[in-house]
This record gives C-alpha cells, structure tokens and sequence, in this order.
C-alpha cells in the first residue's frame, strides 16, 4: 500500500498545472486521508451501518452491541448523530478523535467494568450507526457522506420495501461500486417475508446491484427481531475484524478509483522520450533560415573579398575605381562586419513569427503519439523560451562573425609587390619623360650624341612599364581567384560556426524542454500502473 500510495502522491506532484484540477484534488485528498488513517490504530476496523429511514440499523445496531445504545422508535429520523460502539479502547482514542465522533455517543464494550459481558471475538471493531442517508436534515446527509469515505468496511441496511431506493443507489452504490471487495449489503427486517420470498428479494437486490457495477456483491440477511437473526451478520463482522485487512482493502479501493481517473490522462502505446534526428534536423534548418545565417554567410563572404581587394587588387585600378564615384565604397562593406554584429539581437536576429511557425511544426511531429492534456504540456514546453529564441539566435550569429583585423601574411606580401611594380613602372615613365624632356631642351647641343644614345632606350623602358602593368594585372587577377576560393571556404566555415550556435541554441531553449516532458510523461505512465496495483 505504501509503494501504491507513493505512486499517487508522485502522479498528483507531476500532474499540477498540467491536469484537470478536480482530479488532483481528489487524489490529493485520499493521500491525506490514507496517511492520517494509516498512521492511527491498526488494531481496530472500522465499520459502518448506514441505510434509508425505517431500515432499521439502530435496532441492528444495539442487537450487535447487545445493549440499547442508539436511539429506535417511530419518530423519524431518530439517530441524528453518529454513534460508536468500541471493542477494545486501547489505541481506540485518537481514532475515534478523528472520526470525530461526539464523546457522549462512545460507548465501550471492553471496559474493565463490562469485560465479563464482553465478546473477544469482536475485539478491535469499531461499530459506527450513522443517521438517515436520506434525512430531510442536511446535516445528517453532510454526516454520511463524511463517514462513507473514511470507514474501513461501508455496510447498507435496506428493507424489503425500501432496498432498490433511487436515492441509495444513485448517490452511494454507483459512485462506489469499485468497493464491493469493502461493501457489505443487509437485506434488514426479513422476519416481515416469508422463506421463499427471502430467496426472490434476494436474488432481485443482487441483479440491481450487479446492474449497477458491483461484481458478486455480498449480501447477508438480517432481523433485529430473532433470536438468532443476526448470526450470519456478526460472524461476518468477526471475520472481518480478525482478518485486520479492512483498513488496508478500503484504502487499496480507494487508490483503485482514482488511479483509474488518472489512466484516462495517458495511453497504451509507448510514448518518444526524444525528438528524433529528423524532426531536431528540421527545426535547426527551420531556425537558421528565420535567422538569415545563408544570407549572413554570403554577405560576410563578400566583405571578405572586397576587404581584399585593398591588399591584394591593383593599385592601379584601384586608383581608377577612386576617381570614379563607388557605390560600394560608399555602404562601406568593409566595415560591414561591425554593423552586422551590432544587428543581430532582439528580433532582428529572427522574426518571432518565424520561430512560432518552427515551434509549432516541431511539437507537431510529436504530440500525436500522447494524450491532449500532455500534448498540450509538450507544446508549453517547446514554447517556455520562445521569447528569449530570436535574441539568442542573434547573438549566436554574432558570435560566428569573424574578425577582419587579422589580415593573412600572404596579402601584405602581395600589397609589397604590387606596390613595387607600381613603384617601377612610375620610375619607368619618369625616366621616359626626363628623356623626352632632355631631349627637347638640349637638341642640337653639345651632348646630342648622348642624347641619341639614351633615347634608344626608350623602347625597352616603354616595354618594361608595359610588363609591370601587366604582371601587376596578372597578380591581381591570380589573387582574386585565391580570394575567391579561401573566400568560399571561408563562408562554409562561417556557416558552419553560425549552425552549431543555433544547433546549441536549439537543444538548450527547445529540445531539453520537450525531451523533459515527454520523459515526465513516461514517468507519469509508469506511476499509473504503480498506484493501480499493476507494477
């Protein structure tokens, strides 16, 4: 009972905020009435007599106990409160305390001034007359239904006129029918029928019964009036009480009912306890394009090629791209690197409608395979940091976003070259001029001869400017290719680096959580079959 018990407060613990709350009530409720009732005397059974007016169970009542302890007579209703029989006080106080039975309705049948008259094999009973389920007052019905949910054994006195009452069966048989192992039916005053129509009113009241959910209801019949009518129904009493298992099969039954209201919060088939690779791989992708890494990735590859444009281009045409007016220059793509990183947070890194529509088709793949009620939780789950999704995906990116102040070795070396050629083909021209220029001042002079000497220079200076031209083109071309290539590279791993910040991202705001669930619910499953009995 304890492992059962345990089961229940774990089902009650798991389910709130995720269950209906009357069901958690309930369950909480029969925790704390299992654990007081555990904790007091198991020495004594604690049962019941409850019936309709005029069944008489006051009368059966005192021909139990064998004095007149309860009221009987004409007027109705005559027992207006509970009154209790005790055999054997020891342990019996704190008991009856919490049964909350009035002090002056106590009565012992094991004291040390009764023990001659007392019968030791009804030692430890605990005999309750309760009032008229069916009283006009609503006290005494407010009392009945008080007792019915704590008695150890529920015993119903009915009559042959009165024994398939609408109100009884209604109110107390159905809602108790998983109690038949705890629930003893008196079929009272049979002294009023003959023999044979004992057997017919019998076998009647055990068809309602089954009718009514009751699997092979035991029934016994009584009469207050002969001298050995109640026989039958005390040794069943003794039974009872020497068996001390009343106690333990009214609490087993109770955990039985409301074990069963939880098994409609689960179902037979297994559920996932992960999110497989497929539907984890979809939500990355879904998240990487709300969060623009492809178009990050290729807007930083191409402010990698135009940042190496400065080492690696041509001087030359540099120059010229200068004079004329840039429209690339002007956006500054060379700084593009610290305004993406101060772009992406907040919701400029994702669209939170995007992410919603991610979430959704992920809890989707899912939640078909569970319950509505922890489809639902699954779904709180995946959307418990939807709010803080696109900000982190922002700063994933940003932390993916490459620094341009380490510029490669190999792009200085080229800048020295390039401006070397430069540096030679400037002298070559100017050597050419101040040849033309020498030439045109000093004509016909006296150093005319040398002037002619160095002017047939001219055309190897003319082919060697022509060569620096064209070697710096080449290595710039050649360059640009490279660029082009590391380039490329250079974007997967840019890429690569955004994905695995998002994949992380992912897995801390989204699939722990739903992974969490859905394993909560596994546990839920299996609590189920503990409090049922059933591991």
């Amino acid at each position: 009972m304890t492992t059962r018990l345990g089961g229940l407060e774990r089902l009650v613990q798991v389910g709130d905020g995720r269950l209906d709350q009357p069901v958690l009530d309930e369950a909480g409720a029969l925790l704390e009435r299992a654990g007081q009732r555990l904790r007091l005397s198991g020495e004594h059974t604690v049962i019941t007599l409850a019936g309709g007016t005029g069944s008489g169970k006051s009368s059966l009542f005192n021909a139990i106990c064998g004095l007149e302890l309860s009221p009987t007579g004409l007027r109705r209703p005559m027992t207006s409160q509970a009154h209790a029989c005790v055999w054997g006080l020891d342990g019996a106080g704190p008991l009856l305390d919490w049964l909350d039975v009035d002090k002056r309705h106590r009565y012992a049948r094991a004291s040390a001034l009764d023990l001659n008259r007392a019968d030791a094999s009804l030692q430890g009973l605990v005999l309750i007359d309760l009032p008229d389920h069916d009283s006009v007052q609503a006290m005494h019905r407010a009392e009945v239904d008080r007792f019915v949910k704590i008695a150890d054994l529920l015993v119903w006195v009915v009559d042959p006129q009165k024994y398939a009452d609408a109100a009884l069966h209604r109110n107390y048989i159905v809602p108790f029918a998983r109690h038949t192992g705890v629930t003893l039916i008196v079929l009272n005053q049979v002294d009023r029928l003959a023999p044979h129509e004992i057997d017919d009113c019998v076998a009647d009241l055990r068809r309602l019964l089954e009718a009514e959910g009751l699997a092979d209801p035991r029934i016994v019949t009584t009469s207050a009036v002969a001298e050995d009518g109640v026989y039958g129904f005390r040794d069943i009493l003794v039974d009872t009480v020497a068996a001390r298992r009343a106690r333990t099969e009214r609490l087993s039954a109770d955990v039985d009912r409301v074990a069963e209201r939880f098994a409609g919060y689960r179902l037979d088939t297994e559920p996932p306890t992960t999110v497989d690779d497929g539907r984890r791989g979809d939500l990355v992708q879904a998240l990487t394009d709300a969060a623009g890494a492809p178009a990050v990735a290729e807007a930083m590859e191409s402010a990698y090629e135009l940042r190496a444009c400065d080492f690696v281009g041509w001087p030359v045409a540099a120059l010229i791209a200068r004079l004329r007016s840039d429209p690339l220059r002007r956006m500054r793509l060379t700084e593009l690197r610290e305004e993406l990183r101060g772009a992406f947070t907040g919701p400029i890194g994702a669209q939170q409608g995007d992410v919603d529509n991610a979430l959704q088709a992920v809890t989707e793949g899912v939640t078909p395979e569970l319950p509505a009620h922890w489809a639902r939780s699954v779904r709180a789950a995946a959307r418990s940091h939807a709010t803080e999704i696109p900000e982190a995906l922002g700063e994933s990116l940003k932390d993916a976003l490459p620094t341009f102040n380490q510029v490669p070795r190999w792009w200085w070396l080229v800048k020295t070259w390039q401006f070397f050629l430069v540096l030679v083909a400037v002298l070559s021209v100017a050597w050419i001029g101040l040849l033309v220029a020498y030439g045109l001042l000093d004509a016909g002079g006296p150093g005319s001869s040398r002037l002619v000497a160095d002017a047939g220079l001219i055309p190897y200076v003319t082919v060697l400017i022509v060569c620096t031209l064209g070697m710096g083109w080449l290595t710039s071309a050649a360059c640009r290719n490279l660029v082009a290539l590391s380039s490329a590279k250079h974007g997967d791993d840019m890429e690569h680096h955004m994905r695995a910040g998002i994949e992380r991202v992912t897995r801390e705001k989204v699939i722990v959580p739903i992974e969490e669930e859905l394993q909560v619910y596994a546990r839920f499953r299996r609590d189920v079959d503990v409090a049922a009995g059933r591991a």
